[in-house]
């Protein structure tokens, strides 16, 4: 952005509060971000609040920020919603469905979109939001993962500012040079936790329970991405997401197992520099980055104790104990609708493992046969991306439900 613009942008959060619209504020991206809004009352205003279901926490949300509509994709949650804040005295307008959620994306108070519901149901919403020249903070990997290159035409084409809220793409996005992002880089470096299987043995993998795989060492996170971290798969997803957002190919894209989960991500330069970003676990710095961008927020985090930390390893990812990640990276390489297959069938084996059919080791193993059923092809359409959505899980499905997938 230039230096007119940012400025443009200051004065204008100086004069007036910005409209945000939090999707997925039910979840664990959508709280912390109301909690760093909540801390800039005057900065910011919540326009819409919209989540797929879970009416008890919306309803709270709606008490405490009152935004002018709150959205629920579920009809019969909407519908209750409605009934109860009747009579609360509130501005608050419920709206429900996809297709709201698409025209809340676009309303022309909300200058913020934070993209943060879980997987596939997020991408009609973003795309909208790309559409009408939004700022989009995305933590929905999965919207730019599954529709690829033409997610990142519709950022140009609309207009639209696109400002990367999961850790280690924020990270990479404050160590680029701001004029020109490619300029003189070499490579880029995500790091990983390695999630709570790290040490474990394929023993150990097979017979790993739900409960294990969303007990993060280091992250509070809903229990996809959990599961995500514990197969390495949200490490594939991100270097898709990486290769997409900075122009990068997949071998200028390295992952770094790094357990203390205080280096967020490394760009190396050609010079040899190396510049790293640095901080507690803690999501609410991107998200404040992301709102106050090209200005810092307070974000409620505390300072960083390199001292007691102590010290920081870092060790490649054994991609024969954790596949996903060697699927992952293989697909970045074939483009076009690979990554939206992969995308699809991991959420249908995420599901099915979580809900007990499906074992841990099993999850890439379904991956693996759905991708080696597809002949991938370019995606141009928003319709497009669906159809290959609902092809690679309706495949992961029957697959699931056959002894020939060796899966369960």
């Amino acid at each position: 952005m230039s230096a007119a613009l940012g400025k443009a942008v200051m004065t204008a959060t100086r004069n007036k509060a910005i409209g945000v619209a939090v999707f997925g504020s039910t979840g664990s991206i959508g709280e912390n971000t109301l909690d760093v809004i909540a801390r800039h009352p005057q900065r910011f205003e919540v326009i819409v609040l919209a989540a797929q279901r879970n009416v008890a926490k919306l309803k709270a949300q709606c008490l405490q920020f009152q935004p002018r509509y709150a959205a629920l994709a579920d009809v019969n949650a909407a519908r209750q919603l409605r009934a109860e804040l009747a009579g609360l005295n509130l501005r608050t307008e419920v709206l429900e469905g996809a297709h709201a959620f698409e025209e809340l994306a676009a309303h022309p108070d909300v200058h913020s979109v934070m993209a943060a519901i879980v997987g596939a149901a997020g991408l009609a919403s973003t795309l909208a939001a790309a559409r009408a020249g939004k700022r989009i903070l995305l933590a929905n990997k999965e919207s730019l993962v599954m529709s690829g290159p033409m997610f990142m035409r519709t950022v140009r084409n609309g207009g639209a500012q696109l400002l990367p809220i999961d850790s280690e793409h924020n990270a990479i996005f404050q160590c680029l040079p701001s004029n020109d992002r490619r300029a003189g880089v070499r490579r880029l470096l995500l790091t990983a936790s390695g999630g709570p299987f790290l040490r474990a043995t394929a023993d150990e993998l097979q017979r790993a329970t739900p409960e294990q795989a969303c007990a993060h060492p280091r992250w509070v996170m809903g229990r996809k991405i959990s599961v995500d971290s514990a197969t390495l798969m949200n490490k594939g997803l991100e270097l898709i997401e990486a290769s997409l957002l900075f122009d990068m190919a997949a071998a200028q894209i390295d992952v770094v197992i790094h357990p203390q989960s205080i280096v967020h991500s490394l760009v190396e330069y050609v010079d040899g520099s190396v510049l790293a970003q640095l901080g507690n676990p803690d999501m609410r710095t991107p998200i404040a980055y992301g709102l106050g961008w090209p200005e810092r927020l307070a974000a409620g985090v505390e300072s960083l104790d390199l001292i007691r930390i102590g010290r920081l390893e870092f060790e490649a990812p054994d991609e024969v104990r954790f596949p996903c990640l060697r699927l992952a990276r293989q697909v970045t390489a074939v483009g076009a609708s690979a990554p939206a297959v992969l995308n699809a069938a991991n959420e249908v084996a995420v599901t099915a493992f979580l809900d007990g059919q499906l074992s841990f080791t099993g999850i890439a193993a379904l991956i693996e046969t759905v991708l080696s059923r597809h002949q991938a092809a370019p995606i141009d359409s928003l319709d497009a991306v669906l159809e290959i959505d609902r092809w690679a899980r309706a495949c992961a499905l029957a697959t699931l439900r056959t002894k020939q997938g060796a899966v369960v």
